[in-house]
């Protein structure tokens, strides 16, 4: 009988030692997977994802849009130019550096000349170290959104990314879609190593053992990011169990997975303002604000929301969504074929022309059907269109050489303020600032411009919306671009995935703080 009781308090002891050490891993699927892992390489949402797992920010978004502190635990503002963040101490990266104000002035100053990111951070003087844990952020000019900017700087391990590779390459380059050692090493202080990577393939992410953040709920161990671009096999893979994880879900089964009886369904009003543009530089007629219009007339918004995206969008026509300080309530969407047909005839283009389009085809929420549907409502116009879509690992290097007409671009303000959407995709474009970095359609009005820098400089609010609503109200009679709509959210997983504490409406989901049950 002892025996017997010895073996069986054996067997329990292994089980409970099991237990204790068994990780806890959560297979994730996107539609697509970090293009790089250089966080200032390219500004977009799968980038801004990464830096969230890998890195930290100075200070964070809540869901409820204030702010939480990150790597600065307290700030304050100096004077009108000057916000001062204190940073937590004994900060380690994951290759063992320790982090102190040289990385973050080190990263802001990275920041500065990244093709992408300087266009944010034009509006500072420079970022100083006071001693080794604080640092001030300088703007040129007054400024209101000091906060909104610094959640974008994830410092980086200055000593990790200094000197040069086995090609003799600077390892601190900031190049656009190419093989440079930051695309390919990473050294972050954010609750995840990448333990590896196969680009297209599948991303492993191992907990970081000596993560600052002790006081986080997070209990994974380990998330492999697996991209699925086709949306039934996400989905079917979410039900099968087969992953844990998934996003976006696609608006043709959120009924699906409501019914599912393991499945959490997590869905969120949604920010991102779906466009395209139309490139003045390579097509004659779009110079005139009448074919612009033409099309922005043509373009049936609510019918894609309705149908392509299954009432699963919100119909726009202007950058900034209801509730942001510069939405113009007057602005409404304008379907009227009869007048986009007037308005071809008036500019000379009554029998049309022919333009190519690209769009990517795993980025936003049905992105390429929604171009297929553009497409067909620009030949009621007599407009023929040679439609390419890709995958977004193709797709944004042929954005940057704006190599087809029309182009799609979605956008969620950076600083979730209006003037941010201006800044990048309706300013003059100026390779020097960074000013209208995404604006493929080379539109350009320089009175829109002076009013992005008094937006910047005005710190009363009510004076800041009207200057922002003027804005849009420009920008909407000239047609600088084709909105379509605002993207809404949806995220699913296995229950027992807790996903709701951790995603938001910028869709930079926390997973450093994902707790799974």
């Amino acid at each position: 009988m002892k025996k017997t009781l010895t073996l069986i308090t054996g067997a329990l002891a292994l089980m409970f030692s099991l237990a204790a050490n068994s990780e806890v891993v959560v297979n994730l699927a996107y539609d697509a997977d970090p293009v790089s892992l250089d966080p200032h390489e390219q500004l977009s949402g799968g980038t801004l994802q990464l830096a969230h797992m890998s890195f930290d920010p100075l200070v964070r978004w809540t869901q409820e849009f204030g702010f939480e502190p990150r790597l600065a635990s307290k700030w304050e503002q100096v004077d009108e130019l000057t916000m001062r963040f204190t940073l937590r101490e004994g900060v380690k990266f994951h290759t063992g550096n320790t982090m102190s104000a040289e990385d973050v002035v080190w990263t802001f100053d990275r920041l500065k000349v990244s093709p992408d990111f300087k266009g944010i951070f034009e509006v500072f003087e420079k970022m100083v170290a006071v001693n080794s844990n604080t640092v001030d952020l300088v703007s040129k000019k007054p400024f209101p959104l000091a906060l909104n900017n610094a959640t974008y700087i994830f410092p980086m391990d200055s000593k990790f990314y200094t000197g040069t590779d086995e090609n003799g390459n600077d390892k601190a380059a900031v190049v656009k879609h190419g093989n440079s050692f930051a695309s390919r090493n990473l050294s972050g202080t954010g609750p995840f190593v990448v333990a590896s990577r196969e680009q297209g393939v599948k991303v492993v992410f191992d907990r970081f053992k000596d993560y600052w953040d002790t006081e986080s709920p997070g209990n994974v161990d380990q998330i492999v990011l697996t991209p699925i671009k086709e949306d039934p096999t996400r989905v079917a893979a979410l039900i099968s169990g087969d992953v844990d994880y998934i996003a976006p879900v696609p608006p043709t089964d959120l009924d699906r997975l409501r019914k599912a009886k393991n499945v959490d369904l997590v869905t969120m009003d949604g920010t991102r303002i779906i466009t395209f543009q139309l490139n003045q530089n390579r097509v004659e007629a779009f110079k005139d604000a009448r074919v612009r219009q033409a099309f922005a007339y043509a373009i049936n918004n609510e019918g894609i929301a309705k149908k392509v995206m299954r009432g699963f969008a919100v119909p726009g026509a202007q950058f900034s969504p209801a509730g942001y300080l510069g939405h113009n309530e007057e602005l409404t969407p304008r379907y009227d074929l009869k007048k986009a047909k007037k308005l071809m005839k008036e500019a000379g283009y009554e029998d049309g022309f022919s333009i190519t389009m690209m769009a990517p085809n795993n980025r936003y929420v049905n992105d390429d059907k929604i171009a297929e549907a553009v497409a067909s409502m620009l030949a009621k116009i007599n407009v023929t269109v040679d439609l390419k879509t890709m995958p977004k690992a193709q797709y944004w290097p042929k954005f940057d050489e704006r190599a087809a007409d029309m182009m799609m671009i979605g956008w969620h303000s950076d600083t979730e303020d209006t003037n941010n959407f201006f800044e990048f995709l309706a300013a003059c474009p100026n390779p020097e600032t960074g000013a209208g970095q995404y604006n493929s359609g080379n539109y350009c009005n320089p009175e829109v411009d002076k009013m992005i820098a008094m937006a910047n400089q005005e710190t009363d609010p009510d004076k800041r919306a009207e200057i922002m609503k003027e804005m849009e109200k420009i920008v909407y009679d000239e047609a600088g671009f084709i909105p379509l709509h605002w993207q809404n959210l949806a995220f699913a997983a296995k229950k027992g995935v807790e996903i709701a504490p951790v995603v938001n409406t910028m869709n930079f989901p926390y997973l450093g703080d994902l707790v799974v049950k």
